[in-house]
């Protein structure tokens, strides 16, 4: 096992591989390690199995949508206190409310700007990911 990465580590979850294709692509270039997850439940299955600096997250996703998976994320089975960065194309009053009380750290409405999504994860990051 190797130690721990120079970089910020997201895992990107969405079921749209185009949209994680996006996003993957513009963290990458941006200096994240970046892994993929095509929906919840894959998505809790990587968080056990590996530590995470940021999870930007779908909500409308087969198997386990991204509020039941972000509240999954903040049980005791996997406890992670990584940011989540919700994103969806829900926009309806409530739906950031709903990602909030599920335990999401900030709720954007896609399509979100590159660079603004960059600059959020960023943000979202400071500090995390950086070698010993």
């Amino acid at each position: 096992m190797t130690s721990e990465s120079a970089h910020p580590r997201v895992l990107v979850v969405d079921d749209a591989a185009t949209v994680r294709l996006y996003h993957a692509s513009l963290l990458s270039d941006a200096g994240f390690e970046v892994t993929e997850a095509e929906n919840g439940l894959e998505a809790v299955e990587a968080a056990l199995a590996n530590r995470f600096d940021l999870f930007l997250m779908d909500v409308n996703m087969p198997k386990m949508d991204g509020y039941t998976c972000v509240e999954t994320l903040r049980s005791e089975i996997v406890g992670t206190a990584a940011p989540v960065l919700m994103i969806s194309t829900e926009d309806q009053p409530g739906d950031a409310d709903r990602a909030y009380q599920a335990g999401a750290n900030l709720y954007l409405v896609k399509p979100v700007d590159a660079e603004r999504l960059v600059r959020v994860a960023t943000m979202l990051t400071a500090g995390r990911g950086q070698a010993a």
